[in-house]
């Protein structure tokens, strides 16, 4: 089956698909009233931006009427109500507080670390003899280094201790098993120290994503199990009759990750061109399964709640959910094209990656659609900025990806620094960018205490975002040219290295500019942590009777 014929029969299953869906429902697809959609509102809310990030002017900004909006006025009735559940929203903040801010921490130092180890990595890319005296810094080490505290430290720790603070606001009790996860975390942790000291030493299994040996993996086997616990309690205890969508797809990356991981390091189980198979089946679908659910989670759980309206469709949402549960399973056999593995699996693959269109344009018609008539407050929402620039990520990062799959562009593109770039732009543009957004949001209701300097957040946002942009087209312009060279059987091998220096001379400014905003990000963290700086409250408390911009003393800490 060549790629044209793949490319159209995947796109009329998709858009088939996506129409018989749309047709099938009992309601119309984009009816804003929807009850789901409402639950992470208490009554009288929606309407009200909740944005614990913006600073007294921003918050004014954010309290400015949206044409075409209706701002009704609270009933009495309304008005208590709101006030008893904001009340009891306060009492679930404050039991996940301590859990979320001991993840969070631990995120912010395993991102210096990889920060660190990645500029290291990509400075020796184009000036290989640079501390080539020290073994732990050769590119083979350092490299896996970043990839591993990416992968394990701060991607993970960041994601789960947002799960951890979303849980009991969604389920609107308290956080029950805290303790579990804080053990947990404890045992991740030090699984991470070992096995990145594995690593420097030279110890590796070597397969991409699963250098750590597996002695080592049992720790983090077992603390990812303590971490799962409070999930499995807290849903227990839980005091509404409906689980939101960020639920749905938290509680399935909190249950898929683990089974991935433990079959990725099972010890002498695969071999030869299963080993491989397994290899890229575990790193595609810990991307998938695990760090896209936990961002899209955040996604629809925070955008809605800044804007103050809920999701446009909740039921593009749930079309999101289970398309992106069905047809990611496969998608990391394209990785395979042109090695000794069977033709229907890499067709299998191609097909389930370009159906992948499905979830993605879901999410993505959403998200605008919700964002509709609101763009304006990305002017004033610090979170939001974030939020909306992940989401779109998502789009690109998971289009590029489809695109990626297909032969004719996969013969180019693989074994390229066009793939790397390929992999941060999800990674870093889709669900770093989200985690920033969700910090800057959680921060304050944990602490209680603002962000001392506003500016700093938008200072961290450009330097990331400009940074990011020159790492990105440089990779991927150099990652190209890389890839035409070494198909031209004309030219030397060496022509295809000499091509991608320029580029990867950008990635080092990019990955630069990044770590400054990296630095920043972490200055500001510690500084709120340690309440350091002007004393500011006012953006962490919650709305009062009858004025909606102004905070109300007695909610210290919603």
């Amino acid at each position: 089956m060549d790629t044209v014929t793949i490319l159209l029969s995947s796109f009329i299953l998709s858009v088939t698909g996506l129409l018989v869906f749309i047709w099938s429902l009992r309601h119309r697809l984009f009816n804003a009233t929807s009850a789901a959609a409402n639950v992470i509102f208490s009554p009288g809310e929606i309407g009200q931006g909740e944005e614990p990030a913006a600073s007294p002017q921003q918050r004014a900004g954010l309290a400015l009427p949206v044409q075409g909006q209706d701002r009704r006025t609270p009933s009495a009735a309304e008005q208590a109500a709101m006030e008893q559940e904001l009340a009891e929203r306060v009492e679930a903040d404050r039991s996940s507080a301590f859990v979320t801010f001991v993840f969070l921490a631990c995120s912010v130092v395993w991102l210096l670390v990889a920060t660190a180890a990645g500029l290291t990595s990509s400075i020796k890319l184009h000036e290989p003899d640079w501390l080539v005296q020290y073994p732990w810094l050769t590119f083979g080490r350092i490299r896996t280094i970043h990839l591993n505290a990416v992968a394990y430290g701060w991607a993970p720790m960041a994601a789960l201790g947002i799960a951890i603070w979303l849980l009991p606001r969604l389920l609107k009790t308290h956080l029950v098993g805290g303790r579990f996860a804080i053990f947990g975390a404890m045992l991740w942790n030090a699984g991470l120290i070992a096995g990145l000291g594995c690593i420097a030493a030279g110890l590796s299994d070597g397969l991409e994503w699963l250098e750590i040996p597996w002695q080592v993996d049992l720790l983090l086997v077992a603390g990812g199990a303590l971490v799962g616990l409070p999930l499995v309690y807290t849903l227990q205890s839980r005091k509404v009759h409906h689980l939101y969508v960020s639920i749905w797809y938290m509680g399935a990356a909190l249950f898929w990750f683990p089974i991935l991981f433990l079959v990725g390091n099972l010890p002498a189980v695969h071999f030869g061109v299963q080993q491989a198979a397994m290899n890229w089946w575990f790193g595609h679908n810990v991307l998938g399964l695990f760090y896209t659910p936990m961002a899209v989670a955040s996604v629809y759980y925070f955008l809605p709640k800044i804007i103050g309206r809920p999701v446009q469709s909740y039921n593009l949402s749930l079309l999101g959910f289970w398309t992106l549960a069905f047809f990611y399973g496969q998608v990391g056999g394209h990785h395979l094209i042109g090695g000794p593995v069977p033709g229907w699996l890499i067709t299998l693959s191609i097909v389930q990656s370009v159906m992948m269109v499905i979830p993605v344009i879901s999410f993505s018609i959403n998200q605008h659609m919700t964002m509709r008539g609101h763009f304006s407050k990305l002017v004033y929402s610090p979170t939001l900025r974030f939020i909306v620039l992940g989401g779109m990520m998502y789009t690109l990062s998971s289009i590029q990806g489809s695109i990626e799959a297909l032969r004719s562009v996969n013969t180019v593109a693989h074994f390229t620094h066009f793939t790397v770039a390929h992999a941060h732009l999800g990674l870093y543009g889709f669900f770093s960018m989200v985690m920033f957004g969700a910090i800057y949001f959680v921060m304050p209701r944990v602490m209680a205490w603002e962000w001392p300097y506003p500016k700093l957040i938008a200072a961290h946002f450009w330097l990331v975002v400009v940074g990011f942009g020159i790492y990105f087209v440089g990779l991927s312009i150099g990652g190209w040219l890389q890839g035409l060279a070494m198909l031209d059987a004309g030219r030397p091998f060496m022509d295809s290295v000499n091509v991608t220096i320029p580029w990867l001379k950008s990635r080092t400014v990019g990955g630069a500019v990044m770590t400054i905003g990296h630095l920043v990000f972490a200055w500001h963290f510690a500084a709120m942590a340690l309440r350091y700086g002007p004393r500011r409250v006012g953006a962490a408390l919650l709305h009062t009777r009858g004025d909606s911009s102004a905070p109300a003393s007695n909610l210290a800490g919603a």
